[in-house]
């Protein structure tokens, strides 16, 4: 009897032993093989923003303002592609050196490309990006009146143009207003490259259009 009890008593042991290491969960095992990546392994995320821009910036000594905007796709919140175009709405006015009897001699200003943002913390109520654009644009002087060259008449028209090639660096402090509106306010500093024209005495270079920019940004999207 004695030992019907004892062996009894064994199985329940080793019933209750082996129940016990069913239940233990086993420890996941780290997959070393799998690549690390930029955008981590999460969720996938793509959206998008669109909006004006206006750029205080300084051209030959006189201030200046530049209007145009940018859009772009946003990659999991953090990397936003696109493009943008901006243009000098105060054209500055050649008071000198035209060799004209009018002085109604004006600069213009546009350029764009494509641009590329990388966003710190875009869930933040207010966060920081660092972006760039790489582009080309054109400068040109035009004259609204008839213009005279010594003994020849010359209609009115433009007078010089060149096309040159950009690089805008920036960065920008952003405020999430809500979730489809953020405004950005930053700084950049414009690299033009390509420029070398004469208007009368007035010498057009990469150094006069090249500078820095007080940039205001508005952005309309979800992402």
């Amino acid at each position: 009897m004695k030992r019907m009890i004892r062996i009894g008593a064994l199985i329940m042991l080793a019933l209750t032993s082996f129940t016990t290491v069913l239940a233990i969960e086993p420890e996941p095992v780290s997959d070393t093989t799998k690549p690390r990546t930029l955008f981590g392994s999460g969720e996938f995320t793509s959206g998008g923003f669109g909006g004006p821009v206006a750029k205080v910036t300084s051209i030959d000594g006189n201030t200046s303002l530049l209007v145009g905007g940018r859009g772009a796709w946003v990659i999991n919140k953090t990397i936003a592609i696109g493009g943008g175009g901006y243009g000098l709405v105060t054209p500055r006015t050649l008071r000198e050196g035209v060799g004209t009897t009018d002085r109604d001699t004006m600069m213009n200003l546009g350029y764009g490309g494509a641009e590329i943002e990388f966003i710190i913390s875009s869930s933040d109520l207010l966060h920081f990006s660092v972006m760039t654009l790489v582009g080309a644009g054109d400068v040109s002087t035009t004259t609204s009146r008839t213009m005279w060259d010594e003994d020849d008449e010359r209609g009115s028209g433009t007078i010089t143009s060149d096309a040159f090639f950009v690089l805008e660096p920036q960065v920008n402090v952003e405020l999430n207003v809500t979730d489809w509106f953020r405004m950005a306010a930053g700084v950049s500093y414009r690299l033009v490259n390509g420029v070398d024209s004469q208007v009368g005495s007035i010498k057009l270079d990469d150094k006069m259009l090249s500078g820095v920019a007080g940039v205001l940004t508005f952005k309309f999207g979800i992402y």
